[in-house]
């Protein structure tokens, strides 16, 4: 497949920066449910973390040694257990709650419209265009895919030689392929962008 330079220019290349601390654009559905909840999730750490830091810093200043010469007679409270114990409860269901209703759509089997088997393999740095725009170290494949924008999509995920678990960033798949088994995942696609795949896993 040979892609122009202006073309290239205009397209959203979804692709690892240097020094990326935060996830790429999401293009599909899954992708922005999972941003969601990733910006749900660190609202309640930081929420957590903050009361608990706070608490620290309050009992290790006001329950020093030199400011309390007696000890005290609090050994026990069933009112402060039960918060203790509830409190937490409570806030697991929240964040369990988001999360279950985020695997159920992931796992929701959509009819697809059109089915995708690809077989490419990774290009190394002795493989890769010299002076080409566009073309990544341990991302490029022997050949790129064109898959349309909102439709329904089933992809099918097999290996030949050893495990691998193949992802997607932007779209928030991940899959396990394994040799002599074929694994499915659906897809959606809601913008224009060259999209690099990778395997998570040391294979």
């Amino acid at each position: 497949m040979i892609i122009d330079n202006k073309f290239l220019s205009t397209l959203i290349c979804d692709a690892p920066e240097s020094w990326q601390v935060g996830l790429q654009e999401p293009a599909s559905i899954t992708m922005e449910g999972i941003l969601i909840f990733n910006k749900h999730l660190l609202f309640v750490i930081i929420m957590i973390v903050t009361f608990v830091g706070w608490l620290l810093f309050h009992t290790i200043y006001h329950f020093a040694e030199s400011k309390n010469r007696f000890n005290s007679k609090f050994v026990h409270s069933k009112e402060l257990e039960i918060v203790w114990t509830s409190v937490p409860a409570i806030i697991l269901l929240l964040l369990s709650t988001p999360s279950f209703l985020l695997l159920y759509a992931m796992d929701k089997i959509a009819e697809p419209e059109l089915s995708l088997k690809y077989v490419c393999y990774m290009m190394v740095l002795d493989g890769l265009p010299k002076n080409k725009q566009g073309y990544f170290r341990l991302l490029e494949t022997n050949k790129r895919v064109i898959l349309p924008t909102n439709t329904h999509l089933r992809l099918l995920i097999t290996a030949v030689d050893v495990l691998h678990s193949w992802t997607i960033p932007s779209f928030g798949v991940k899959v396990d392929a394994c040799p002599g088994r074929l694994n499915q995942a659906n897809l959606f696609i809601k913008r224009f962008g060259v999209f690099f795949g990778q395997c998570s896993e040391i294979c």
